[in-house]
């Protein structure tokens, strides 16, 4: 099982030299199971993840291009890089589109509104690939290839999924554009469960949230690496990764930023672009930390 990360900012891309080292790509994250590809959320980030899929299919002499994109809500940050996905104009493509319901549009209602004229001179059902849309209940769990999958609702304006994906033994856990309530969410805690890895909305420091420093973050819907770090003292995981970062953060800001969280979870990573986190399966009957996880 390896995450690697494609875009790991928060609201909206933010490139520049102070932003370079982290990266400025809005979410993105893609998991490998096996021979199966999740993607989590289709960020700026995916734009440069689908040309890599591409040329990699290109060198292993593959027919097309193969995944499923898991989506945690319909902001634009997080669906922005579908219109520029190149294997969704190449013919022989499949690829599964799965989110939560919305309770306003169904799942390829809400993609269609970004593609229609005068915003984009596409429309989505004039892609080549061969798209599937399917939207997912919250408590629901299925399979993807070799993988399996369970969904919860989080907390965030408008609703938000949050997934844990499974495979070999080991477990990761998406949690991003959530909010934090006075204790640890309960839903989260049962999802991250005994996970590998967490990736967690950290886009604010307790002080921002708390409007010490400017305005008051109470409900925005993100949180903080404090209580990412509680969440994943409550569930038990092994590592948690800070993901969905400010798009004014500096990198120096975010080393910064995972100092203190560091403190509170030592197993504690920033998201960067680029970084790569491997999983190796669980032999049966033997628990392995995500700490002996390898991280680049």
């Amino acid at each position: 099982m390896q995450v690697e990360f494609w875009g790991v900012r928060g609201s909206i891309a933010s490139p520049g030299a102070a932003t370079a080292g982290v990266g400025g790509n809005t979410s993105c994250v893609e998991v490998r199971c096996g021979r199966t590809r999740l993607i989590l959320d289709a960020g700026t980030g995916l734009r440069s993840l689908g040309d890599s899929m591409l040329a990699e299919a290109k060198r292993a002499g593959a027919p097309g291009v193969e995944a499923t994109l898991l989506l945690s809500h319909f902001h634009w940050d997080h669906i922005q890089g579908i219109p520029f996905f190149v294997p969704a104009y190449v013919p022989t493509t499949k690829l599964d589109i799965i989110g939560g319901v919305n309770g306003v549009l169904s799942l390829g209602d809400t993609l269609s509104h970004q593609m229609r004229a005068p915003m984009f001179p596409v429309r989505l059902d004039e892609l080549s690939a061969k798209l599937t849309l399917r939207d997912v209940r919250h408590g629901e769990s299925f399979a993807v290839g070799e993988a399996s999958v369970a969904v919860a609702k989080l907390n965030h304006p408008g609703g938000v999924t949050a997934y844990r994906i499974t495979h070999g033994g080991r477990s990761i856990v998406y949690a991003t554009d959530t909010e934090h309530y006075a204790c640890v969410d309960p839903a989260l805690v049962k999802l991250a469960s005994g996970a590998d890895l967490l990736i967690y909305d950290a886009q604010y420091t307790p002080e921002e949230y708390d409007g010490v420093e400017g305005p008051s973050k109470v409900g925005w819907g993100h949180s903080t690496f404090a209580a990412g770090a509680a969440a994943a003292k409550a569930a038990g995981v092994g590592q948690l990764v800070l993901f969905h970062h400010d798009p004014r953060r500096t990198d120096a800001q975010i080393e910064s930023i995972e100092a203190r969280a560091r403190v509170l979870f030592p197993d504690t990573v920033a998201a960067r672009e680029g970084m790569k986190i491997a999983l190796d399966p669980t032999p049966a009957g033997e628990t392995v930390p995500a700490s002996a996880a390898d991280a680049a």
